[in-house]
Parts: structure tokens; sequence; C-alpha cells
């Protein structure tokens, strides 16, 4: 699996659904836009109904709770991360990234444009509140 980078403020929600349906950005948004959802509403940050039927569109299974954090090795092989999670105004927000292990490597895909690399590896930098598990792996 290889990142991609949101192209828009809060599309990391689109970009993590793009990475686990094999597809572009670019295709992922205009999937999500017919479907009603853009990256301009930032309940994409607070909200998971957005992201699991844009992946639902595309035929990826998750899970249908949100599982608090405990540990990088209880993880699944394939997960959606909350990261920067925090309260604003009363209301939840944060970044959606995707953790995978493959071969043997573990590492977490950041689709936030202004990284030096999208590839994450620094886990003691990287806070996650809860996952959503990807089935079917």
């Amino acid at each position: 699996m290889e990142p991609i980078v949101q192209e828009e403020i809060s599309g990391c929600g689109i970009a993590a659904s793009a990475v686990l349906a094999g597809v572009s950005y670019e295709k992922a948004s205009k999937r999500a836009s017919a479907l009603g959802i853009h990256a301009s509403d930032i309940a994409l940050w607070s909200d998971t109904q957005y992201v699991r039927r844009l992946l639902r569109e595309f035929g990826v299974s998750v899970s249908s709770k949100e599982i608090p954090f405990e540990s990088w090795e209880r993880l699944p092989n394939k997960a959606l991360l909350a990261i920067r999670w925090r309260m604003e105004m009363g209301k939840p927000f944060w970044h959606w990234v995707v953790f995978v292990r493959e071969g043997g490597e573990a590492k977490v895909l950041d689709s936030k444009q202004s990284l030096k690399s999208n590839i994450r590896r620094d886990f003691w930098r990287i806070n996650p509140k809860w996952y959503v598990e990807v089935l079917g792996e």
C-alpha cells in the first residue's frame, strides 16, 4: 500500500478511503461527491459515517464500531486510525490515517500535505484515540 496525499484541507477521510480502495484521490473525491460527501464539509473530521459510506461504495468492509487504541502491537493488520483527536465547540474532531502491517513491517500512511514523508514509522509521535478495523484481509 502506498500513501495518497489529500488535496483539500479536510480531505483526509477521502484520502484514507482512496488508499484502502486502491484508487487515486481524484477518483475517490469524485465518488464521494456523487454521494454528497465533500472535503469542504468539516463533518468528515467528526463523524465516521461519511468514510464508512465511501468505503462501502468501493466494496471495502470495515468493522461497525470504533475500538479504543491500546497499543501498536494490538492493532489488526489494516485499520483506520483517528489521530490528533480533540474537542472543538463540544464536537470531536480528528485526522484519519491508515495503519497497515505488510511483510512484517508496520507503517502509518498519513495524507497530510506538509509531511516530508507520508509513510510514517514515528509511532511514538502518533497518538491514536481509536481505530476502525478494515475487514477481509
